[in-house]
């Protein structure tokens, strides 16, 4: 809100609202003087840290780029400090929003129970396109079918990974469960996958803070969720938590056309 104007890049000033509507401020950094015909760009947000300026970066930083190579001067604003973590987010991403990213899914959802807190009516576009509806690409995607009927459940695109966790030692607030001493063994220490939602998913998902996860077909378990978040095997909180246990799917991979060839005689 207040604080001095900074340059950023030649051509870009960044400062608090009041250092970006004084003049003597702007002429004291050197900005250029307001002329008739300037054009304002303004993202009309909430004061607060969980709003969300990621959606709007895209149109944000071309119109910056646009009046930059314009010969001109753009200013910039800055409101909330909360935003900072969404800025770093758009880096990660190379600075455009892809919304096919795990990156932005992970944010995505976990804006979501700030924006519908009855978790009711959530837009369609969270929810992954269930796999049985579409063909499954046999370049890119691996296929994860239910242990107990072949239902298709996900795809290999649907799961977010996250940083792998501290081992047993996170787990020391509660008592030692069998998934947390595995690391002894040489097992794999996540012995779960956490996804986006998927579409079959939706009407246990809806109005509840967490639940388990059944085969659409057979009912089987399959896992458990929670938008409060819950603790890979690993140690990792994983917020929020949509589980599929590894041992009740099976990973099917498509081989690509040409991959056999015919025996000769």
């Amino acid at each position: 809100r207040g604080g001095g104007m900074v340059p950023v890049l030649p051509g870009l000033y960044l400062g608090g609202a009041e250092s970006c509507s004084s003049p003597e401020s702007l002429a004291a950094a050197g900005v250029p003087p307001a002329v008739p015909g300037v054009q304002a760009m303004h993202v009309r947000l909430r004061d607060e840290p969980s709003a969300d300026l990621l959606s709007r970066l895209d149109d944000c930083a071309a119109f910056i780029a646009a009046a930059r190579a314009g010969g001109g001067a753009a200013l910039v604003r800055w409101v909330n400090t909360g935003f900072l973590g969404q800025l770093k987010l758009y880096e990660a991403m190379g600075c455009a929003v892809d919304s096919s990213s795990p990156l932005y899914k992970r944010y995505r959802l976990e804006m979501l129970t700030e924006r519908y807190p009855e978790l009711k009516d959530l837009p369609r576009e969270v929810f992954a396109v269930d796999p049985t509806s579409i063909c499954q690409n046999p370049n890119t995607d691996v296929l994860y079918r239910c242990r107990k009927c072949r239902r298709a459940l996900f795809r290999s695109s649907s799961i977010l990974s996250h940083t792998e966790g501290s081992g047993p030692t996170a787990f020391a607030h509660k008592r030692m469960t069998d998934s947390t001493q595995l690391y002894g063994g040489g097992r794999e220490k996540c012995t779960s996958y956490f996804t986006e939602p998927v579409q079959w998913m939706e009407p246990a998902l809806l109005g509840v803070m967490e639940g388990q996860l059944l085969c659409p077909k057979c009912t089987s378990k399959l896992g458990s969720f929670s938008w409060r978040g819950d603790q890979c095997s690993c140690g990792r909180w994983v917020t929020p938590a949509f589980q599929i246990h590894k041992s009740r799917v099976d990973e099917v991979r498509t081989l690509p056309v040409g991959t056999f060839q015919a025996a000769k005689t």
